[in-house]
């Protein structure tokens, strides 16, 4: 039905063959109209809709009116969150990034050495907890013998930019990222004075020698936090893993996988940053009624002999779905914002092939 060319193209072959049968197209139409009615890859870039209502108007778009009740409910706890919760919330992390950066500027004074790295982890434990405070998050940690150690990468599925203060709020690590201006910029300048974090340059981000080539500098140094990465380069709904970019798993150091798995029922943690801008999504953030997420530190995983870099991503992706109890996903997760390439396209095509060869 389908035959394959030397340019790894495939084309339809000449259905009025008298090995074709009406019976031969069932299969593809199937499949096209189950991709139509549930998309497994697109549905993971948008807040996964509850089964049950949480008072929270966002967490059930369809509600309008169901009983006197729960309408006075609904709006007892709207002047809760937004009278009372959300001002503190605010000055919360108002509070904890202000000292963040005098602090770190602070510390950053200080020559290199035992008691700069001692105040620099109690200034950022200290200013993340305070920050964590400002969600109201509630959060469990698992395992934590298992936590990352110095000289080595730590790799986690990613829902929301809280994600980093999630986990920074229970241990120090090594950022890596882009070079901001604004507030941001301030924060980032002032991180580093007190701790080796590693900043890009925009010119640089797309340099993959030169980024795997200052990873590979500071894991080298064993008196260096470990580093924290997300290797699937953007938010999924926390409904599954997609595909982990293999930059992180060539440079050949130990990845400490780390699973985190939100518990929608009292607030979404996803960031659909296509929908809302970071401001946004903050206020909704701090006028929800909790984050409450679950933690779990993995056993250490090292890349093993015969093993390509997509291989080791694969198999540490694979982990964190299984703990997670996330859908493990091959689809990358750039496909958010970009087409589908066209070797995903001929990967599909080829695999119809040998399916219609079999008929």
């Amino acid at each position: 039905m389908y035959k394959p060319y030397s340019n790894g193209k495939i084309i339809l072959g000449n259905i009025c063959s008298k090995d074709f049968e009406l019976s031969d197209i069932f299969y593809f139409a199937r499949r096209g109209v189950e991709s139509i009615m549930d998309d497994e890859v697109t549905k993971r870039f948008t807040a996964e809709e509850l089964k049950s209502w949480n008072l929270l108007t966002r967490s059930n778009y369809n509600f309008h009116y169901i009983s006197l009740r729960l309408t006075v409910l609904w709006g007892l706890g709207l002047l809760i969150r937004y009278g009372f919760l959300l001002p503190l919330r605010v000055t919360l992390a108002f509070t904890g990034v202000g000292l963040l950066v005098f602090l770190t500027s602070v510390v950053g004074l200080l020559p290199n050495g035992r008691m700069k790295n001692f105040l620099s982890e109690k200034v950022h434990l200290m200013c993340y907890r305070i920050c964590v405070r400002a969600l109201t998050a509630i959060i469990t940690y698992h395992d934590s013998e298992n936590k990352p150690k110095n000289g080595g990468i730590c790799v986690a599925n990613h829902t929301s930019p809280i994600d980093v203060i999630i986990l920074a709020s229970d241990g120090c690590y090594a950022m890596v990222g882009q070079i901001h201006g604004g507030l941001m910029g301030v924060i980032q300048r002032s991180m580093v004075k007190a701790c080796p974090h590693i900043w890009f340059e925009r010119s640089e981000v797309k340099d993959r020698h030169l980024v795997a080539k200052r990873l590979s500098d500071h894991v080298e140094d064993k008196s260096k936090l470990p580093i924290l990465i997300f290797p699937e380069g953007t938010c999924i709904n926390n409904t599954s893993v997609m595909m982990f970019k293999k930059g992180s798993f060539e440079i050949g150091a130990t990845v400490y996988p780390v699973a985190i798995k939100y518990d929608p029922r009292f607030g979404d943690a996803f960031w659909n940053s296509s929908k809302f801008g970071m401001v946004n999504y903050l206020l909704r953030m701090m006028s929800s009624w909790a984050i409450v997420c679950s933690v779990w530190y993995l056993p250490p995983m090292s890349r093993e002999e015969g093993e390509d870099a997509v291989q080791f991503a694969n198999r540490v992706k694979a982990a964190i779905a299984r703990q997670g109890g996330l859908v493990d996903l091959l689809w990358d997760g750039g496909l958010k914002r970009a087409k589908v390439k066209d070797t995903f396209k001929e990967e599909q095509q080829k695999l119809y092939s040998k399916i219609g060869s079999l008929h």
